[in-house]
């Protein structure tokens, strides 16, 4: 099966903790972040209206920067 790779590249600031987390949950299921991300990633539910304003926005944010008011 072919995957479509690395579409967009995303770059995170995570604690100590947060990714102490994601090395023992990683170490543990053998599975790597990346992986691990986009599951969580998938898991997400948005519904129609802001999924439609996602795609709208641009896309060149960066992820930490956006606040709620936004």
């Amino acid at each position: 099966m072919n995957k479509k790779w690395a579409v967009k590249r995303l770059t995170i600031n995570l604690t100590s903790e947060e990714m102490k987390k994601l090395e023992r949950y990683c170490a543990l299921t053998g599975r790597p972040a990346t992986d691990v991300v986009r599951e969580l990633l998938r898991s997400l539910e948005v519904d129609n209206t802001e999924n439609s304003e996602m795609e709208a926005a641009d896309s060149t944010r960066t992820v930490g920067s956006w606040s709620k008011s936004q």
